[in-house]
């Protein structure tokens, strides 16, 4: 990695894990990773990476897993959270290894999230997570768990609070990790999210944070350069829902602002990606950010793919 090196943020969206419908299993979530690697790897030899993930289906597995078994009391979303965040990040490491040998050290950070204890979001759950269901199995579901569920195009998922991320508390170790060369894979499924002790400390709370929203969080507080967002559709497209659809290579904050997103897939990424670049602009920086397909990744990166997001 050369000494004047962008750090470049990457969020992976859900499709790097697992598609809509298959079955959920370690070997298809490697199978997928192994495809995610190596668009990180190519970034990660003349870049400084930081990377995100997503968790909602994994949180979502495992608070089934714990509700199938009667004589063990669930755990909370939060420790639920922790739990993915150290799988999933494992399992990236793994693979990022097999593509980059020893060329690169790589590290995964638990981390958490600070978040308001008043934050709205406590009182309207709205982010997915879990499995898709039929409708009448998600109704089943609700009446048994007292699960808040909601309509995701033609299936149903379950959704829990989402407050919006105010601080990450690991963000000097993140410092010193980049400084020191290393790829870290932090912040996953948004990070754990904590609220102010009343001791002084801090203490989880039973919600998950967006990660669209925590990368971009995460990539303004370490001064990147980039904020990659990447899933599985090819840029951000205009009127997506018509027949008219088309996408936007290239788009200010100001322009995306004027339209409207799906609040559960393009929604947060549009955001977030505004975000990030209306901060760096209000600092004196001139950063971007940039949306688009896993497999286009460098592309996206250098600017001929994807959605481009700058202040002009």
């Amino acid at each position: 990695m050369a000494p004047d090196a962008r750090t470049v943020v990457v969020a992976l969206g859900g499709n790097a894990l697992m598609r809509r419908g298959e079955r959920p299993s370690a070997d298809a979530q490697r199978r997928n990773l192994r495809r995610a690697a190596g668009a990180l790897a190519s970034i990660a030899q003349e870049n400084a990476l930081v990377v995100t993930h997503g968790n909602g289906p994994q949180v979502g597995w495992l608070a089934l897993q714990a509700e199938a078994v009667a004589a063990i009391d669930p755990f909370p979303l939060d420790v639920l959270g922790a739990q993915t965040q150290g799988m999933i990040g494992y399992m990236i490491e793994d693979e990022l290894r097999d593509r980059l040998g020893d060329t690169r050290e790589i590290a995964t950070l638990l981390t958490q999230v600070v978040v308001d204890a008043a934050d709205p979001g406590f009182e309207a759950p709205s982010k997915p997570v879990g499995p898709v269901y039929s409708e009448a199995k998600a109704r089943a579901l609700a009446d048994r768990h007292g699960w808040t569920m909601a309509a995701e195009g033609p299936h149903w998922r379950r959704v829990v609070p989402s407050p919006e991320p105010r601080r990450i508390l690991e963000l000097r170790v993140l410092e010193l990790l980049i400084d020191a060369g290393v790829i870290v894979i932090c912040a996953g499924g948004g990070g754990v999210p904590v609220v102010a002790d009343p001791d002084g400390g801090w203490r989880g709370v039973e919600a998950v944070v967006d990660k669209d929203l925590s990368a971009a969080l995460l990539a303004d507080a370490l001064a990147a350069d980039v904020l990659l967002l990447l899933t599985d559709v090819d840029a951000v497209y205009a009127d997506w829902d018509s027949d008219s659809r088309k996408p936007i290579a290239r788009a200010t904050p100001k322009q995306l602002r004027s339209a409207s997103f799906a609040a559960g897939t393009m929604g947060p990424k549009v955001e977030a990606a505004c975000r990030f670049v209306e901060a760096s602009a209000n600092e004196g920086r001139s950063r971007r950010a940039a949306i688009g397909a896993l497999e286009d990744a460098e592309a996206v990166l250098a600017g001929t793919a994807g959605t481009r997001i700058e202040t002009d």
